[in-house]
């Protein structure tokens, strides 16, 4: 009998790639994001909107729009430049590459003279400060995001309430106790805090957060009787905030990228830029 056609049309997996990976290989964003723009019918191939995933597009044949813009083909016989970016962001600045309020973007800080698309690597909230890495290379930001490969971020925090090194310890407890992105036995695991210091009525925390499905956490302190009043990311992974004021950037050293895709579990180094 001959194979049936999906109904799908880009449903097949013998066309290519996976969309979103085709997306995030082009600059678009991350895959995690990708996915978002293509749930919302933001993407088109070939005149056709696709919403449904999984689909399989070939980056070299179709055509793919963003919002009815082309993505940049590639030759393959020419690999792209990567970025590695490091942005002390400053509070007020959201890390999304799309803001319908027309807020100041975390990649409208950056300016290289080839004016690369870049993405943020995760999200930190507007209202936050600190480390937030922006790339091109999509299967790293993949690699640092995904719940599989667990890539910690640390984060220093107030919150409201006296701590006591009895009472951080128990609020450690309940903050991992509440994640339900792992099995009870490993729930202690995905989260470490750590005592810095008491001022006015406020404890300053180290907050080692593993990458999981759900990482607010400020809903979970709030609902614990401690809200968090100051969040500021000081590290991703082995790589920590340093050499760069608040507002300001600078490209990672090779030495911190090979860290970084060794954490994610890719052996090879690779070259930054």
């Amino acid at each position: 009998m001959p194979r049936r056609r999906p109904d799908r049309p880009f449903a097949d997996k013998s066309r290519g790639v996976r969309i979103q990976k085709a997306l995030a290989e082009a600059g678009v964003d991350s895959r995690r994001h990708c996915e978002e723009l293509i749930h919302e019918g933001r993407v088109r191939v070939n005149g056709e909107v696709v919403k449904d995933l999984p689909a399989w597009v070939n980056p070299e044949v179709d055509r793919i729009e963003v919002d009815g813009r082309p993505i940049r083909r590639r030759k393959a016989s020419r690999p792209a430049d990567r970025y590695y970016i490091m942005l002390n962001k400053p509070a007020g600045v959201v890390s999304t590459n799309r803001d319908p309020y027309g807020r100041t973007r975390a990649i409208d800080l950056v300016s290289l003279p080839d004016h690369p698309r870049l993405f943020c690597v995760g999200r930190l909230d507007a209202d936050a400060s600190g480390l937030l890495l922006l790339t091109n290379d999509g299967e790293l930001a993949n690699r640092l995001t995904h719940p599989r490969y667990e890539v910690p971020r640390t984060y220093e925090i107030a919150v409201k309430g006296g701590l006591d090194e009895a009472g951080v310890e128990s609020l450690q407890r309940a903050v991992g106790q509440r994640d339900r992105t792992r099995p009870k036995a490993r729930r202690a695991e995905g989260v470490r805090l750590k005592l810095l210091k008491r001022d006015r009525g406020r404890t300053h925390l180290l907050l080692e957060l593993r990458e999981g499905r759900n990482r607010r956490f400020e809903p979970i302190m709030a609902a614990l009787e401690h809200p968090v009043r100051k969040v500021r990311c000081v590290a991703l992974g082995p790589v920590k905030l340093s050499g760069v004021a608040v507002g300001q950037w600078r490209p990672l050293r090779a030495a911190e990228v090979g860290a970084l895709r060794r954490a994610a579990g890719i052996q090879r180094a690779g070259s930054a830029n």
